[in-house]
């Protein structure tokens, strides 16, 4: 399997949504910088929050588009055209209503499964067989709910289900990064927090 050279967190920007489920993607992202001794800054021509890391000695990018989840595929787009990154070298992270808080899965390639931000990367990109680190955030249970639901912040309890799969993935992040998908996904798909 390919290695993974860049991981895209999505989110809304601003203050108004950072702490809402929706952003559970973005959060990965801001912690592996912060992990790495750097910080996310604002770079026009990605159209959102970037920096590069090296997570285990391998480079990667990271991007948090500051569009709108719905907009997120032209910052993919203008990230992977300016760094000649194939979409089977991408890692979108971003939140699952299918699977419940403290729980997180990889994906390789697929649908949009209805999720706004996965639904304009395809368009942008073209492709569907970008790689997938889905968050579960758990259904409020009537699909009526789900924008508010997603828009809402999390309880605590919940937060910190969210916060302890967000951990089991950042030590699964080195094995999918370098293309050992069997053994990242058996670690993860093996945690229940």
């Amino acid at each position: 399997m390919p290695q993974i050279k860049a991981i895209i967190g999505l989110g809304n920007p601003g203050d108004d949504y950072a702490a809402t489920r929706h952003n559970a993607g973005a959060w990965l992202v801001e912690i592996l910088a912060r992990q790495a001794g750097t910080e996310l800054r604002p770079e026009k021509k990605f159209l959102g929050l970037y920096a590069k890391v090296l997570l285990e000695g391998q480079e990667l990018h990271l991007l948090e588009p500051t569009t709108f989840m719905n907009r997120s595929g032209g910052a993919v787009a203008a990230l992977c055209q300016f760094y000649k990154i194939a979409p089977d070298e991408l890692l979108v992270v971003h939140d699952e209503l299918d699977i419940p808080p403290g729980t997180a899965r990889y994906k390789q390639g697929g649908g949009h499964g209805g999720h706004n931000g996965l639904r304009d990367i395809i368009s942008a990109l073209g492709a569907k067989d970008f790689n997938r680190l889905r968050i579960g955030i758990g259904h409020p249970g009537d699909s009526r709910q789900v924008t508010n639901y997603v828009l809402g912040r999390p309880g605590k309890a919940e937060l910190e289900a969210i916060g302890a799969a967000l951990n089991e993935c950042l030590v699964t992040l080195p094995l999918a990064a370098s293309g050992e998908w069997a053994r990242a996904m058996s670690r993860l798909h093996s945690f229940s927090g």
